[in-house]
């Protein structure tokens, strides 16, 4: 079944019909960032819905998966943009095979995210071209040069179990699919259709833009829509918590403008739905690019003038004018980025110069004021409203006596505090983790099984 464009929208569930607590919410929009699926969101109220095919045009088609993937027909054979994840790729590929008629001549890649590349194999026919920017085989490489370290976070930040992790597979191991890389532009037409393909760095440094000027219309990959959340979108992840190189603000930036300049009728995301009409997709991508532009400003302004990243962290807010949520970004984390991927890690204070950590100190401070003593002010700081401050005193309560019922009580107490306040489904993975982390510990240790 195909789903007209039109039909697309009322898919979409506000947040306000849902019956769900916000941290609930929260955990489900974090499930459904890493699908892809924010419009399954449904499935609190009701049966969520199978994906449809949706026709945007004559010509392009989008199965709306993990992330989105587009086909666009011409008369000399077809175009795939994006391939969703390995999971999610044989539900696109399935969408979209009665529209494909004749040859997969390109299969272009806007990122190297896993949910926009795992189905290349699908797709990939003996005259198959796969185009990526060329930054791609660094990013790629880079994920699988560190895979035992991400996939615990991820599972974490994401609500899943961790993806098994194989040996290390070096530091160039990973899969390079594409036949054909470029650097700034590379152009083909295919069945009198012209396709241009900008750099557009922005969520990766191998972000690419597809333009197709017979439509007026521009694939842009994640620059935007990164998760798929509907309106108002939320601030993007300048920097994501679960690790990640910096992504660079001002290149996010020109290549807004770069789309901007392009003057399209018709951009198509990477995930969630299209935006359609100029004068709408002037006002989304310029609100995006300003608030970005002004997070980084500030930052630099403070850094300038001399203030320490958890000052700025603390000050710098983003207006409510430019009407972006922080339920995916994080204003705070992006600050922290955006200083850390100017400045690195040093301080300016000598002690953080050596290897030993503050946490070296904290048996001594145990010992100086006692860990009742420390215990009863961080039960003192949460119920003061102040549980950030808590966990940081549980923190050296627990450097000593890992088992300390008292610090892992206050610990989670403050922690559930923080989960209630959270807006942010990141961050509430996160808190939700290190109240199962230290409910575990609190857990007596099961005697070990007594021989025959």
């Amino acid at each position: 079944m195909t789903t007209q464009l039109r039909s697309l929208a009322p898919q979409r569930v506000p947040v306000s019909h849902l019956t769900l607590t916000t941290h609930q919410l929260l955990r489900l929009l974090a499930a459904l960032l890493l699908l892809g699926l924010w419009g399954a969101a449904t499935a609190a109220a009701q049966q969520p819905e199978a994906p449809k095919l949706a026709k945007i045009s004559d010509s392009i088609y989008l199965a709306p998966t993990t992330g989105n993937v587009y086909l666009v027909k011409t008369p000399a054979g077809n175009v795939i943009i994006d391939t969703a994840s390995a999971a999610q790729a044989p539900v696109a590929r399935k969408l979209l095979s009665p529209e494909i008629h004749g040859p997969v001549k390109y299969v272009i890649l806007t990122h190297g995210h896993a949910d926009h590349i795992g189905g290349i194999s699908l797709w990939k026919e003996p005259g198959t071209t796969i185009i990526a920017q060329r930054n791609y085989v660094e990013f790629v490489n880079y994920v699988a040069r560190l895979e035992g370290f991400f996939s615990p976070r991820n599972a974490v930040a994401f609500g899943r179990s961790p993806k098994p992790v194989g040996p290390w597979a070096g530091n160039f191991g990973a899969q390079i699919d594409p036949t054909v890389f470029f650097d700034e532009k590379y152009e083909f037409t295919l069945g009198g259709i012209q396709f241009q393909l900008l750099s557009t760095p922005g969520e990766t440094p191998d972000h690419l833009t597809v333009w197709i000027p017979a439509y007026k219309a521009a694939f842009i990959g994640d620059n935007y829509a990164g998760a798929g959340i509907p309106e108002p979108m939320s601030f993007p992840n300048l920097y994501a918590i679960r690790g990640t190189k910096p992504r660079w603000a001002l290149d996010w930036i020109k290549s807004i403008d770069t789309v901007l300049a392009l003057k399209p009728e018709l951009v198509l995301n990477g995930h969630g739905d299209p935006i359609i009409g100029n004068a709408e997709i002037t006002k989304r991508l310029t609100r995006y690019r300003d608030a970005i532009e002004y997070i980084h400003d500030e930052t630099v302004k403070g850094m300038n003038a001399g203030k320490d990243v958890y000052t700025l962290m603390q000050e710098i807010k983003l207006p409510a004018s430019y009407n972006l949520s922080e339920i995916f970004g994080k204003v705070s984390w992006s600050v922290r980025g955006i200083y850390d991927g100017y400045a690195g890690w040093f301080d300016a204070n000598p002690s953080t110069m050596f290897e030993l950590p503050p946490s070296s100190i904290y048996p001594d401070l145990v010992k100086l004021a006692g860990s009742d003593s420390l215990v009863h002010l961080a039960v003192e700081k949460v119920d003061a409203g102040q549980p950030v401050e808590a966990l940081h005193l549980t923190d050296i309560v627990l450097a000593s006596d890992p088992k300390n019922s008292g610090a892992l009580n206050a610990r989670i107490k403050a922690l559930q505090v923080l989960l209630d306040r959270s807006q942010n489904a990141v961050e509430s993975g996160w808190l939700e983790y290190g109240i199962a982390k230290a409910k575990e510990q609190l857990t007596p240790a099961r005697p070990a099984a007594s021989g025959p």
